[in-house]
């Protein structure tokens, strides 16, 4: 299997973190594809030409992070990081929905920020801060369930956490989120998050 990405995108760095949590990096390749150029190979393995995008040896290709995450924890071996059933699959999936609204939030604030200045919308940049503001208020109050074993909430969380670290360090999210700021410092440690973090 291959795995288009970029360095920089959140959305991938969730799917690379599974693959490593899975031990699964001899069974997917992981190239490196700028969406915004739209190359030929992830169009062919995606469409609407967004990274990730997992190209299988079939020529099926699957996009959209939660499903590539779980199509790969269903055929991949190694720990399973999508509970089956029951109130523990609903709590990591309802994780995994909150971390990837932060992204969505997050990256649509780099892209209008990286507009004319004339051209940028006041109006959605502060809706988008205020998302990201009442899901950590959420995420700050519910913590300790992150502290189960890893599972894609996790996985999603900090990589939402990683990104804002990354791209919108002035919002101090750590001040407003302590306790899960601490969370997030002890899984950035973990080899998985540390050999995925986007560069300096």
């Amino acid at each position: 299997m291959k795995l288009y990405h970029s360095p920089t995108s959140p959305f991938a760095r969730k799917v690379r973190v599974l693959i490593r949590e899975k031990g699964a990096l001899a069974q997917v390749t992981e190239e490196t594809a700028s969406a915004m150029s739209d190359p030929q190979s992830l169009i062919a393995a995606n469409p609407l030409g967004k990274v990730p995008a997992l190209a299988l040896k079939d020529g099926t290709s699957f996009f959209d992070s939660p499903l590539i995450c779980e199509y790969l924890d269903a055929t991949l071996d190694g720990p399973a990081l999508f509970p089956a059933a029951g109130a523990e699959r609903w709590r990591a999936l309802r994780f995994q929905a909150l971390a990837d609204g932060i992204m969505d939030a997050a990256v649509s604030l780099v892209f209008e920020t990286n507009r004319p200045e004339a051209e940028r919308s006041e109006m959605w940049m502060a809706r988008w801060r205020r998302a990201v503001a009442r899901s950590l208020d959420l995420l700050e109050q519910e913590v300790s369930l992150l502290d189960a074993p890893l599972d894609i909430g996790g996985i999603a969380t900090g990589a939402a956490l990683g990104y804002l670290d990354f791209r919108h360090a002035a919002m101090n999210w750590q001040t407003q989120a302590p306790e899960l700021a601490g969370w997030w410092r002890d899984m950035a440690k973990r080899p998985s998050f540390a050999e995925t973090a986007p560069p300096a």
